[in-house]
């Protein structure tokens, strides 16, 4: 099996009003799914959070270690940065 890298994931902005995450909310993903998150936005986390476990990279991303993904909702738009630790498990 390939080696897999932790990452963090971070709300970094809120445009609108979301029920469930505020800015700084804060949510660790090694494993298994966190506890707290939403569902929407877990499944619009999930392809690039699969590239940086990983190892790999997305090539629109300056930082080889970081994504930023919207959740679906475009009414209250939820922004996620997501950073692969660089020390593995």
């Amino acid at each position: 099996m390939a080696d897999t890298y932790d990452v963090d994931v971070k709300v970094i902005s809120v445009k609108g009003t979301c029920s469930k995450h505020r800015v700084g909310d804060a949510f660790f993903i090694s494993k298994t799914t966190p506890e707290g998150i939403c569902l929407s936005a877990f499944n619009s986390l999930l392809p690039d959070l699969r590239v940086l476990r990983l190892g790999g990279t997305l090539p629109w991303s300056e930082d080889p270690d970081t994504a930023v993904v919207g959740c679906p909702d475009p009414e209250n738009l939820v922004v996620f940065e997501l950073r692969r630790k660089r020390n593995k498990p």
